[in-house]
């Protein structure tokens, strides 16, 4: 089964466009509040989209086809993980998701943001807390007030 190890992704997509469809198909709509393209169009179209692909590339795994192996990678393979950026990342992302909702998105958002380009290399320490905040509020006042989406404010709230 080594040369058909593709198998296995048809599968995985073949049970998720199967999600997805009977998920789709099974949401309950009230007549009045659809439009007409109803809540139900996209996830049809993602879901059955999927079951194509997981069945096209099944057919052409089992007739013959194989990925191509990347070339393009330019890592040494001896050189281990650089563990540390990985455990920063993790933990600014958890940081995050704790802070988010005492503190609001805007503070949690930036420190999000400055974690993340500490753990990646940066050491501007004067600069990057700066774009981190505004980076923060620009993406807080798109998403609640252009998107309607809202995000938790926190004790900054009634300021912002």
């Amino acid at each position: 089964m080594r040369e058909h190890s593709e198998l296995g992704v048809s599968v995985l997509l073949f049970v998720i466009g199967l999600l997805v469809l009977t998920d789709a198909l099974t949401m309950h709509v009230d007549i009045a509040q659809r439009g007409p393209v109803g809540p139900r169009t996209v996830p049809v179209v993602v879901g059955a989209g999927l079951l194509l692909v997981a069945v096209l590339l099944a057919v052409d795994v089992l007739r013959g086809g194989r990925g191509e192996s990347e070339s393009g990678e330019d890592i040494d393979l001896s050189e281990p993980g650089d563990r540390r950026t990985v455990l920063l990342l993790a933990g600014v992302f958890l940081a995050n998701a704790v802070l988010i909702g005492p503190l609001g998105f805007p503070v949690s958002g930036a420190l999000l943001f400055w974690g993340s380009a500490y753990a990646l290399g940066s050491r501007h320490h004067h600069r990057d807390p700066l774009i981190a905040a505004a980076l923060s509020l620009v993406t807080f006042f798109v998403f609640n007030n252009l998107l309607g989406v809202p995000l938790p404010g926190g004790p900054l709230m009634g300021v912002l």
